[in-house]
């Protein structure tokens, strides 16, 4: 029986003499029958583990030539699509962690397997998470695997795209869930900006008479989520583009003209997307803080700074002032946003009008919000229960003359006969 070949793998040759020179200890690859050179020295093992890797990487390449599903493996799909489209993504960390979660699901399958049951075999692949791991984006829930199956169907569609296959193979998403509908009253993002304002370190007393004794400090460590939940209510804007808030032009932020009081929120330098940045004017008020800030040297760099260095989340200690103020139900830095649209629509704002600020289409606008509005169906319920002539009994009885005169009138025109019995009524004739 002939011996099973091994895989690619590292081996490290020992030093030896070449004719008159000596040669050290070196790792090489060996892939059977051939050694390739990873010039690595035997205690550079870092080094020569990444070699292998580059090696493996290279010798697998999916094939981009036209062929039938039945022949494709999924993995060389998702493989094909992040070579061609991770560049283009704003968090590609995030691409590449959905699609090794479906590469891990899918393994070893061919194209031709996708379809609706193995779908949803995916979807109840793992169960839910019940508590999420902290600084997670794609959460192990219903949402987060339909994410996932949209990356699978975007990559079947490059797929196809770039002539790679023939046939037609259909991705089945889950359900959509429904949209959040949590926003904050005035008086709950009082009580949140309040519980950031005035929040104040408590720090462990470690020796002396008070050791072990908790000392309330006059550090006030939230503050910065205060200009954060200002600056994203009365603009409506992500998170993150509040985070890269600056009053300086420079790449990788967005910046804030203190001048024309106009707030660019797409960073210099990043590629537009079907979330949409617009430059959008600052309400006064808000206007007003900022350039405090920036006159008091409270913002240096961002207006969103932690020790004079720029947030890149406010995850943490925005939960953190959610459960100071008490508030209830799932509040997220996200919630701010909803909140800003829901705002608008409650104060009137015509439909274009907010959309353009909020940087959202007019139809997810009001498909999500509009029922806020004030005029939302106002002139239908208005209408049904107007009273333009006469009560509807007065009218129903205009419209339908007592039966005595309904005989006379249609046996007079040669319509059907209505005679009244004891117990019922009777037509004679057709209708």
């Amino acid at each position: 029986m002939p011996r099973r070949k091994k895989g690619p793998r590292l081996w490290l040759r020992k030093p030896r003499i070449h004719g008159s020179t000596k040669r050290a200890a070196e790792w090489i690859i060996l892939d059977g029958n051939s050694q390739i050179v990873t010039g690595c020295a035997a205690d550079d093992v870092g080094s020569a583990e990444r070699k292998l890797v580059e090696y493996l990487k290279k010798k697998h390449q999916p094939l981009r030539k036209e062929q039938h599903i039945e022949d494709i493996l999924i993995t060389d799909v998702l493989a094909i699509y992040y070579r061609d489209k991770a560049h283009l993504q704003m968090r590609p960390e995030d691409m590449k962690a959905r699609l090794r979660r479906l590469a891990k699901f899918w393994a070893g399958k061919k194209l031709a397997e996708i379809n609706g049951d193995t779908c949803r075999q995916y979807v109840d692949w793992m169960p839910k998470e019940k508590k999420p791991r902290l600084g997670s984006r794609t959460k192990n829930t219903t949402g987060g695997r339909r994410r996932d199956l949209e990356d699978l169907r975007a990559a079947v569609n490059h797929h196809s795209k770039e002539g790679l296959h023939r046939g037609i193979v259909r991705v089945t998403l889950p359900q959509k869930g429904r949209p959040r509908d949590r926003w904050l009253t005035r008086d709950e993002a009082a009580a949140l900006l309040h519980a950031c304002w005035r929040a104040r370190e408590i720090q462990t007393q470690h020796r002396g008479k008070l050791k072990g004794q908790k000392i309330v400090t006059d550090k006030r460590p939230a503050q910065h989520i205060a200009r954060f939940i200002l600056i994203a209510l009365y603009t409506g804007t992500r998170a993150s583009a509040v985070a890269a808030a600056s009053p300086f032009r420079s790449e990788g932020r967005s910046y804030v003209d203190l001048e024309s009081g106009l707030f660019y929120r797409l960073a210099e330098g990043a590629r537009e997307t079907k979330k949409r940045q617009p430059p959008v004017p600052l309400p006064p008020r808000l206007l007003t803080h900022m350039r405090r800030w920036v006159d008091k040297k409270i913002a240096k760099r961002h207006f969103v700074e932690w020790n004079d260095k720029p947030v890149k989340s406010v995850t943490t200690g925005f939960r953190s002032a959610v459960r100071r103020a008490g508030l209830s139900g799932k509040v997220t830095p996200h919630t701010l946003r909803h909140t800003a649209a829901t705002w608008l629509m409650q104060a009137g704002v015509p439909m274009w009008d907010a959309s353009g600020f909020l940087g959202m289409t007019q139809e997810t606008l009001e498909s999500v919000y509009g029922h806020h509005h004030p005029e939302h169906l106002r002139s239908a319920a208005v209408a049904i229960g107007s009273q333009r002539h006469q009560s509807l009994a007065k009218h129903w009885q205009t419209k339908n003359p007592p039966i005595e005169h309904q005989h006379k009138s249609l046996k007079e025109f040669g319509g059907p006969a209505w005679t009244r019995t004891r117990n019922q009524t009777v037509m004679s004739g057709r209708l």
